[in-house]
């Protein structure tokens, strides 16, 4: 899935997260979306119907696995009984790439099952670097890491985020998974440049987008994955297809789903903004162009 002239994996198109209450609709009507995005955690179990589920989808998509428990960012040492579960699941089910975050979500043994910035040292940037490179030799196989919303900063913190992130990503040999809505939540909430944040990430190391919903409450935004779509968003997103070309997208919506023909209207949104023309003034000669296909059967 990899294009062998560019780091970049060949873009899939436009797709949506893989969610429980949508099942009877796919296995119906088998509907036109590019690529489904799948949860690691929901289908690293022995048996059962999760897996023969999965197993249907992969026969008809591509799919992308998204972790939500690397905590790459802990102190703790990393987890290989879950690294394990996870390369066993990337064996059977052969997604086009594999993601996870850029945070930490416990310490001392404790989960505490929320997606916690980090703070952005020379530190923090080595310990990162240094367990990524861990994790992907494990794995055989590089792994995109996504940028997280945040609301409060560190006073520790002596590097940009958006610095931090391309630094991660550069030294440790890994991919983005650049979050649009994340961005513009971060940039809301902390006062800074989302365009600029856009600027600084290195083309050649973004696989992939997502778009999702957030709530506004006022002084400050909270990514909630329960909305649709803001028009703030979508403007951004033009933006990213300017600087990163069309990198595989993926419409997240986790609480409030709608029916799947609504969120499907999003994926094709997101279709229809890639085959307008963009100002690629600013994509290297690395960025990889749109493959179109159908991966349907």
């Amino acid at each position: 899935m990899f294009d062998p002239t560019t780091s970049r994996p060949r873009p899939l198109g436009c797709g949506v997260g893989l969610r429980t209450p949508h099942y009877p609709y796919i296995f119906e009507h088998w509907p036109a979306v590019d690529w489904f995005e799948v949860i690691s955690e929901n289908f690293m179990v022995r048996g059962g119907r999760p897996l023969h589920t999965l197993t249907r989808i992969r026969e008809r998509y591509p799919i992308v696995l998204h972790g939500v428990s690397l905590s790459i960012g802990t102190t703790d040492a990393l987890n290989f009984d879950y690294l394990t579960a996870l390369r066993a699941l990337i064996d059977r089910f052969e997604p086009a790439w594999v993601s996870d975050h850029l945070c930490w979500t416990g310490v001392g043994g404790r989960n505490l099952h929320d997606l916690l910035p980090l703070p952005f040292t020379d530190e923090a940037l080595a310990h990162v670097v240094g367990r990524l490179q861990r994790v992907q030799d494990f794995l055989g196989r590089r792994i995109a890491i996504e940028n997280v919303s945040s609301y409060l900063t560190f006073r520790h913190s002596t590097i940009p985020e958006w610095e931090f992130l391309s630094e991660v990503a550069t030294r440790a040999d890994c991919g983005v998974l650049l979050d649009i809505n994340n961005i513009y939540v971060s940039a809301v909430n902390h006062r800074f440049d989302s365009i600029q944040y856009i600027n600084a990430i290195p083309p050649a190391r973004v696989w992939q987008f997502h778009l999702a919903g957030h709530s506004d409450h006022g002084d400050y935004l909270l990514d909630t994955h329960d909305h649709p779509v803001t028009d703030a968003v979508w403007d951004l997103y033009r933006h990213a297809l300017d600087r990163f070309g069309c990198a595989s997208t993926l419409i997240e919506w986790d609480d409030h789903i709608p029916d799947f023909p609504e969120l499907q209207a999003h994926a094709d949104r997101a279709r229809r903004l890639q085959e307008q023309p963009h100002d690629r003034a600013h994509i290297g000669a690395d960025a990889a162009p749109l493959v179109a296909t159908d991966h349907r059967a």
